[in-house]
């Protein structure tokens, strides 16, 4: 007997349409995947600012998108991190831990040739949704 899993598309208008074909998130059971955030902002769908204002406008993008999810980033288990140049890691790092203060996710993070339409700094997550209970 197979049982099926739910796979659900996640939008919101709150934060950047996609701009190639896939959606911001995907819901697969109880995991979310949260395609890649640029530091877009959502109402020009421009880039501008250094590394850490994009790192501030991609991962407040986020958050709408596990909003539309009924998640926050506390159910967040899992980011990679890709920057344009890795010696911004530690400039990241302190916006990001303004978003992940208790319990944080995984995360990987790299130095990548070169990101769409300019970007410094790109985050993707997995995250879990229902009920969160730290241990």
């Amino acid at each position: 007997m197979s049982s099926k899993i739910i796979r659900k598309v996640i939008q919101t208008s709150k934060a950047p349409a996609a701009i190639g074909p896939y959606s911001q998130a995907i819901q697969a059971g109880n995991t979310l995947y949260v395609s890649g955030q640029l530091g877009f902002d959502p109402k020009t769908m421009t880039i501008d600012g250094d590394v850490q204002q994009q790192t501030k406008t991609a991962l407040t993008n986020m958050g709408y998108i596990l909003e539309a999810a009924g998640c926050t980033f506390q159910n967040v288990v899992k980011t990679t991190v890709l920057l344009a140049d890795i010696n911004d890691f530690a400039k990241v790092n302190e916006i990001y831990s303004t978003f992940f203060s208790e319990a944080v996710p995984a995360r990987a993070a790299y130095q990548v040739a070169n990101l769409p339409k300019g970007g410094l700094v790109e985050i993707e997550a997995v995250a879990v949704v229902g009920e969160i209970e730290q241990q």
